[in-house]
């Protein structure tokens, strides 16, 4: 069964990965669209995750961190904690489009894959018994996309009548593997500190064109491309930390925080100025090239991402609140040493979770094992267009298991259907160019199941 549900997984990605269309003009700034990043559950609670670790159904953790890496500490080998998580989301993306100077307006909906991690333990008996737990993962996830197509037609001035195709596609991913420790105090209440770190490898496609078109009734012009396509990777690093307290009768308070450092790609760029024209299918043809440039090596520079937050778990977990605070030096970003209309950014996120069941419960009740949350963020745009931009959404959500209680109780192993929606907008009347009103439905599976332990019993 778990093999044919990944299997259904994997292929379900890859249709909408394939259908999914989009246009959205202000992808053409920086790196384009930047995604939301976080966990399915996260994002419920409006994206906070310096300080979130999750305590699972039964105790152990059933969803992975995806923003800071020291929340992998909390993963245990022991009897009750030595589960391994697939974790998986993606998103439906309904937006709507309205000109701030005029009446047009443009929908889009899009469904994309969100983010693929494995996480498992990896702390030994003795290192446990000590006070010492080890959890890695890996995974891939998008960071961002490029896509839009934009049409204008106009005159220019003692020339003729003109159209112009402005398209561009592409956007950035990373492939991460991800490890976290961490120590067990002594003492009357056994604080808790969790260091983790983050690695692997950003990639990244670009492809801009510019297609003009002179409209005569008398005279056959030829259409003319210009296209830029650009193909850029290298290594990052994310650092994370976390701090627990428990404090005495009440819960227990985290404070967390993450840095990504500012990243140097290598990229090589290919350009072409060319006259095309149409076959019979409809398909372009070159008819000249008036200039091509092939593997035109450069460097892209991403920017360093720093973020800190807190998170409260009241006693026996049924409540958990918590609030991010993240900031971009997104001034940092160059392409082939240009700049471009971006600009630092910060972002608020704060939310909440409510447990019915308390923690180690042996209810039987459906209910009692979901879980329901809520939040907000609001920041400000990286791309700066003649005035700043802002982006906010109201978030809620919640996890369902599907699997029983009885078999939870006994084996420890469940799957969990994850699902938030974030109903948001960019941009204000006095926005220059577009404002944007969107809404995420986000969907997720998370699999917490003993893959790798030698049973005595089955």
């Amino acid at each position: 069964m778990l093999r044919k549900i990944i299997l259904l997984i994997l292929v379900a990605f890859s249709i909408t990965e394939i259908q999914a269309q989009d246009n959205s003009p202000y992808s053409r700034y920086g790196i384009g669209d930047l995604l939301s990043g976080q966990n399915i559950v996260n994002r419920a609670m409006g994206g906070f995750s310096a300080a979130y670790s999750d305590y699972g159904i039964i105790g152990s953790p059933f969803n992975v961190n995806l923003i800071n890496p020291a929340a992998l500490g909390n993963m245990s080998n022991t009897k009750n904690f030595s589960n391994t998580i697939f974790d998986v989301g993606g998103e439906v993306n309904v937006r709507s489009l309205k000109s701030t100077s005029n009446t047009d307006k443009y929908k889009s909906t899009n469904v994309v894959m969100s983010y693929l991690q494995l996480a498992f333990p990896i702390s030994s008996p003795k290192m446990e018994k000590k006070g010492t737990t080890w959890g890695m993962s890996f995974g891939l996830k998008p960071i961002s996309r490029i896509s839009y197509k934009i049409e204008d037609n106009n005159r220019i001035s003692n020339i003729d009548s003109a159209n112009t195709l402005y398209e561009g596609n592409g956007g950035v991913n990373q492939v991460n593997f991800s490890t976290g420790i961490r120590k067990i105090g002594k003492g009357k209440y056994k604080n808790e500190i969790c260091l983790g770190v983050s690695s692997g490898y950003t990639f990244a496609y670009k492809d801009y064109s510019t297609r003009l078109s002179l409209i005569n009734d008398s005279v056959a012009y030829y259409r003319g491309n210009t296209e830029v396509a650009s193909r850029f990777g290298g290594v990052f690093l994310t650092t994370g930390f976390q701090y627990k307290m428990n404090i005495n009768q009440t819960g227990a308070l985290r404070i967390g925080a993450y840095a990504t450092l500012k990243q140097n790609l290598n990229a090589k760029q290919n350009t072409i100025n060319e006259t095309y024209g149409y076959d019979a299918s409809g398909g372009t043809i070159r008819i000249d090239s008036v200039s091509v440039t092939n593997d035109v090596p450069g460097k892209v520079v991403l920017p360093a991402t720093y973020g800190a937050g807190f998170a409260y778990n009241s006693k026996n977990h049924n409540w958990l609140i918590g609030a991010d605070f993240e900031m971009t030096n997104w001034k940092d970003y160059t392409y082939y040493g240009q700049t471009d209309n971006t600009q630092n950014t910060w972002v608020i996120r704060a939310g909440a979770e409510f447990y019915p069941a308390k923690l180690n419960s042996a209810t039987n009740k459906y209910r009692d094992y979901v879980k329901y949350r809520a939040g907000f963020f609001y920041n400000q745009e990286y791309v700066k267009i003649v005035t700043p931009r802002v982006n906010y959404a109201f978030t809620m959500g919640a996890s369902f298991p599907l699997t029983t209680p009885r078999f939870i109780q006994s084996r420890g192993e469940y799957v969990t259907l994850n699902t938030s929606l974030e109903v948001g907008a960019r941009g204000n009347e006095t926005s220059f160019g577009l404002r944007e009103n969107y809404t995420r439905i986000n969907f997720g599976i998370s699999m917490n199941a003993r893959w790798f332990q030698k049973r005595n019993y089955d």
